[in-house]
């Protein structure tokens, strides 16, 4: 029984991870129907700058932190938006589908060829070690993850459910055309969704590198299992992406403790299409009508 709850905790840690990447997923398609196939990379990008400014600037982590943040808000937010979603968002889905893949795939090889393609190490924020309680042994890190994404998915649903910038973002999200008549700007609304986007890869990134190391291709699997968590959950609710992308943890952790190893991976597609079979709209999410 004490395994199985250490299994459960450290799975939901993992799975944390998961719907931080997953909550982008659905906020940026919420706010502008889009969907970003190099959210893998977007995670990637911040744990390479974050070790530029450790190892070759000599900050500390939490500068070097706060620096990433700013970066990748220029970069993986505005930039993003202006340079690659604005233009082809007006013709359609499918052609910001195809240009986010070939993101994807330019960046990592861009990252192998001018970086490196070795992995790198990068320090957790946690100790080491093991915090006991009674017979359960947790390690600090999958503590300190739950404690840290825990508290950035309560403050982001504080932002948006409490502020007046977040209700206008959720009006936005819900009905563009009734925001902008009410007086919203829409436009302002929408980047600050990809500037939030871009904050939590950054968190993601501090949170997951320890454990899969800094690589070209770290976002490819990290990617796709939120992809997964978001469509698991429900891509049109928030709350969608974290039962997703803890379900996706946990089960991973079960099955490759009680089953085999060799099966964790599969653990996310097997598990997305019995969703997509008998509840396509996802375990949280509704069915709901879009323009085209």
């Amino acid at each position: 029984m004490v395994d199985l709850v250490q299994l459960i905790i450290s799975g939901t840690a993992t799975g944390a991870i998961y719907a931080l990447c997953a909550l982008g997923f659905t906020l940026l398609w919420q706010a502008s129907g889009t969907i970003n196939f190099a959210q893998g990379e977007f995670v990637m990008v911040p744990a390479f700058l974050m070790l530029f400014f450790i190892n070759t600037a000599g900050l500390p982590m939490w500068v070097a932190f706060l620096l990433t943040c700013l970066v990748a808000m220029v970069l993986l937010g505005y930039t993003f938006k202006r340079a690659m979603v604005d233009p082809l968002i007006r013709h359609g889905v499918i052609p910001l589908v195809i240009a986010t893949l070939g993101l994807s795939i330019g960046v990592k090889q861009l990252v192998k060829a001018g970086v490196t393609a070795q992995a790198q190490p990068f320090n957790s924020i946690f100790p080491d070690g093991l915090l006991s309680l009674g017979a359960l042994k947790v390690s600090y890190m999958d503590v300190g993850t739950l404690v840290l994404a825990g508290l950035i998915v309560i403050s982001l649903q504080t932002f948006l459910n409490r502020t007046v910038t977040g209700r206008a973002m959720q009006a936005v999200a819900q009905n563009t055309d009734s925001a902008r008549v009410l007086g919203i700007n829409v436009a302002r609304m929408v980047l600050y969704t990809f500037l939030i986007n871009a904050v939590l890869s950054v968190v993601a990134a501090l949170l997951v590198t320890p454990t899969y190391l800094a690589k070209f291709d770290m976002g490819e699997s990290i990617g796709l299992k939120a992809f997964y968590a978001a469509i698991i959950g429900g891509f049109n609710q928030t709350r969608g992406a974290l039962l997703g992308g803890v379900l996706v943890g946990v089960l991973e952790n079960l099955t490759g403790a009680y089953i085999s190893p060799a099966y964790k991976e599969g653990v996310a597609l097997m598990l997305f299409l019995v969703v997509i079979i008998f509840k396509p709209e996802g375990l949280l999410g509704k069915t709901e009508e879009r323009k085209v």
